[in-house]
């Protein structure tokens, strides 16, 4: 062994102790976090309880860019952590439902309504939706959910209240737009679903990607925990903390 080997060994063992003594230490302090993160955490949001960012308008004006809302995972099932296997389950989505599913086509999250159970045929005609031959019934929303949306948009769309089961809740039009405004009818196959945007003409949805399998649909979502005006260098809209989804 020649002088610079033995020189740079002596010097590395002070700073090997170093990195080990920093390593101890750096394990001693975050361990709990660590075991927190992965065994408590990642399982709750996986299964139990999560929370999503919604970026675009596809739900307008249920749901609003800049939304955070609160996804209850065991709504319907309980699932095996970071799969799609169920442990156990005791409820259906039902029509109306705001749920958090997978897309078929390339299995991004979405959030969309269920507006057709497994065995259900749905039909649009101008964007009036007709659930096993009845069409919904429809009447003129508020100017409230209009205050929702930004300027550019609340003066270019239509805004209704759709009845759809026991769910009463708002769907938009951009009558300036092209858009898919009739289809069908589809008759719903066994353990899939419809899914919609209340956004009717700014959605991708079931009219694009096809029925949703029941197994994609990861939990129901029940209300928005905060609200930040994207379009308005973030701005926050109190009145929408902590609210109620319909």
């Amino acid at each position: 062994m020649d002088r610079t080997t033995r020189t740079w060994l002596a010097l590395a063992g002070p700073t090997r102790r170093k990195a080990l003594k920093f390593g101890r230490g750096l394990w001693h302090q975050w361990r709990i976090p660590l075991f927190l993160i992965v065994f408590v955490v990642i399982p709750v949001k996986s299964s139990l309880a999560d929370w999503n960012w919604v970026p675009t308008g596809s739900m307008n004006p249920t749901i609003l860019p800049g939304d955070l809302i609160f996804v209850n995972k065991a709504a319907y099932d309980l699932r095996v952590p970071l799969t799609l296997h169920r442990l156990a389950h005791w409820s259906e989505p039902q029509r109306g439902d705001i749920v958090i599913c997978l897309s078929p086509d390339d299995g991004i999250r979405l959030v969309k309504r269920v507006i057709a159970l497994p065995g259900d045929t749905l039909e649009m005609r101008d964007n009036v939706l007709l659930l096993n031959g009845t069409p919904l019934t429809y009447r003129a929303a508020g100017q409230d959910y209009l205050e929702r949306l930004s300027d550019e948009l609340a003066h270019s769309c239509i805004c209704a209240l759709e009845q759809l089961d026991k769910t009463t809740h708002p769907v938009l039009s951009v009558p300036s737009i092209r858009a898919e405004r009739s289809f069908g009818p589809v008759t719903v196959t066994d353990d899939h679903y419809f899914m919609l945007g209340d956004n009717r003409d700014l959605s991708r949805d079931s009219r694009f990607f096809g029925l949703v399998p029941r197994r994609s649909i990861l939990g129901k979502a029940k209300g928005v925990i905060l609200s930040f005006d994207i379009t308005e260098k973030y701005q926050p809209r109190f009145g929408r903390f902590f609210s109620h989804l319909q």
